[in-house]
């Protein structure tokens, strides 16, 4: 009887060891992820940059004559001036006085011409009568231009620092910050300038089409042309410099007002991922992703360079991002490197 109980006993724990050792193969410590294929992307290539408006032109308007006091000025503090308009008058007198004085010098310089062609004065003489007159024009001419002072271009007066009867003494009164009377900018086109790494030189060219942004005019935008690309890049920055001009016909932009400029620089073969698949380094800047290699999680840290809505655009920092992994994109929050991954479909 003892024989046979000891016999049962016997065949129940060979039975629940041979349970334990199934369940023990059966426990499966992969991490299950979902992947996605890599596959490279036609994308449009563009940049975008924040800059500040400024005027086209700019001119703190004031004559080369210090001295001399003003007569009149002819326009107020956001007033539009037209090319060639007066815009101030100062006192004549010595434009006057040097306007009878040239008419008794043009006399002389003509009688000289005329000896000359006979052969009756000396060349030392007509020589100085030559430049006398020369002399006495560009004198008479430079007067004219500083006691009427016109506008060099169409725009809009900013600003006004002396009034009628003031004696314009050459310095910075009333709120300028440079010697003048008045200063006047040129708006339209309105222009802003940024700085563009040095990878696109040869892809930004003159004439270019960009778009502008503004948050004063949320739901418009505004077109214009890359005017000048610098030929130089700075050592430091390892930018280059570009001047962009936008058309404001309605002068609805303003200088001072900030805008994100948009350039389209072409297509371009790029990685294209989802946004979620990407994630950062807790506490920096650094962004990572993992691949699935001999189901095995690989991490590699990349760039992002652009997004597109729900993806974007990444460029591998170490490690090889090739066309044809497969990208975790649910789960990778539970992976390190190298961590056993199963594959799960959805």
């Amino acid at each position: 009887m003892k024989r046979r109980i000891f016999i049962s006993a016997m065949a129940v724990l060979a039975l629940a060891g041979c349970q334990k050792a199934e369940q023990a193969e059966t426990v499966d410590n992969r991490i299950p992820v979902r992947v996605t294929t890599v596959s490279k992307s036609t994308v449009q290539r563009t940049l975008e940059y924040s800059a500040n408006l400024e005027a086209n032109e700019q001119v703190f308007y004031a004559p080369t004559l210090a001295g001399t006091r003003i007569k009149k000025i002819y326009v107020e503090v956001g007033d539009h001036i037209q090319k060639g308009q007066t815009l101030v008058e100062m006192d004549a007198t010595t434009l006057t006085q040097q306007e009878l004085q040239f008419k008794n010098i043009e006399l002389e310089y003509n009688r000289a011409v005329k000896l000359m062609e006979t052969g009756s004065i000396s060349q030392q003489n007509y020589d100085a009568a030559v430049t006398q007159y020369e002399v006495a024009k560009t004198t008479l001419q430079n007067l004219r231009e500083n006691t009427r002072l016109v506008a060099p271009f169409n725009g809009i007066v900013t600003g006004k620092f002396m009034e009628d009867g003031e004696l314009y003494s050459g310095g910075a009164f009333g709120g300028a910050s440079k010697p003048s009377i008045i200063s006047i900018e040129q708006i339209n086109p309105i222009k802003a300038y940024v700085a563009i790494a040095e990878n696109y030189y040869t892809e930004v060219k003159k004439g270019m089409p960009i778009l502008l942004k503004s948050e004063v005019y949320k739901d418009r935008t505004f077109e214009g042309k890359v005017n000048i690309v610098y030929p130089s890049i700075d050592a430091h920055s390892r930018t280059f410099q570009c001047e962009l001009l936008f058309d404001n016909k309605d002068e609805a932009l303003r200088p001072g007002m900030y805008g994100t400029i948009t350039l389209n620089v072409g297509e371009a073969e790029a990685i294209v991922i989802p946004s979620i698949a990407v994630l950062k380094v807790q506490g920096a800047n650094d962004r990572y992703i993992f691949v699935v290699r001999d189901n095995k999680a690989v991490r590699i840290s990349v760039k992002v360079t652009n997004r597109y809505d729900d993806k974007v655009e990444v460029q591998a920092l170490d490690g090889e991002l090739r066309d044809g992994d497969k990208l975790v994109n649910v789960g990778q929050a539970r992976l390190i490197d190298g961590s056993e991954v199963k594959i799960v479909e959805e």
